[in-house]
């Protein structure tokens, strides 16, 4: 749920050939980012699904990752 969204939509931006692990890897990685330091806690170690910075910021990395990698 937290990564679809922008998996996908990077994927079609970009028109990558495949969905690697690079890409799986910047998406999970641009997720754990949205949590700071200062919000972390045993109740809050993810955003939630509802967070509307969550899609952009996946689908940045992911993009980014799927140029990086070669698929793009």
């Amino acid at each position: 749920v937290l990564c679809f969204p922008g998996i996908f939509r990077a994927a079609m931006d970009v028109r990558a050939s495949d969905i690697n692990d690079a890409m799986k890897i910047a998406a999970a990685k641009a997720i754990a980012g949205l949590v700071t330091e200062d919000k972390l806690c045993a109740e809050y170690i993810l955003p939630t699904a509802f967070d509307p910075r969550l899609k952009d910021a996946v689908a940045a990395a992911v993009a980014q990752a799927a140029r990086d990698s070669g698929v793009a």
